[in-house]
């Protein structure tokens, strides 16, 4: 798993295209979406968020995704659930001070904002403090959620 999320964060423009595209068609079908009714579809979209991502990205399904900003680094991989930078920790290799094995989550982070197109701009903005109400939910369903007005 450690493997891959490296890998995502390698290739974080391109999983950055990828995203904004699924993204669109999210807003696209969000009008089918509020038809069927976003809580009914909730279990079923938070099940294959959670593989694609927990594949991809080792996401632990905070419900508050912020890929986008963090090089395609989920921030919740770090041991200490930091979600806007390092800690004091970082060893001057790179690596976790929790985890010496594993390379800093923010490390990795920044890296792989370096390649995308919104590059350090995307990543010097503040994440807001993890609302753990949401742990578990689809972000992706959110965003509909979010664009939408009120919830259905």
């Amino acid at each position: 798993m450690y493997a891959l999320r490296l890998w995502s964060t390698r290739h974080a423009r391109g999983l950055e295209t990828v995203y904004r595209l699924f993204e669109g068609l999210l807003a696209a079908s969000a009008p089918l979406l509020r038809a069927i009714g976003l809580r009914r579809l909730e279990r079923p979209t938070a099940a294959v968020e959670k593989l694609v991502k927990g594949l991809l990205f080792d996401c632990r399904m905070c419900g508050q995704c912020v890929l986008s900003s963090t090089g395609m680094t989920c921030p919740m991989n770090c041991p200490k659930e930091l979600r806007n930078g390092p800690c004091g920790g970082v060893r001057a290799d790179g690596a976790c001070e929790i985890e010496p094995a594993m390379r800093c989550v923010w490390v990795e982070a920044w890296d792989g904002s370096r390649r995308m197109r919104a590059g350090a701009a995307a990543f010097a903005a503040l994440s807001a403090p993890l609302d753990r109400r949401l742990k578990g939910s689809s972000t992706w369903l959110g965003r509909v959620r979010e664009r939408g007005g009120a919830p259905s």
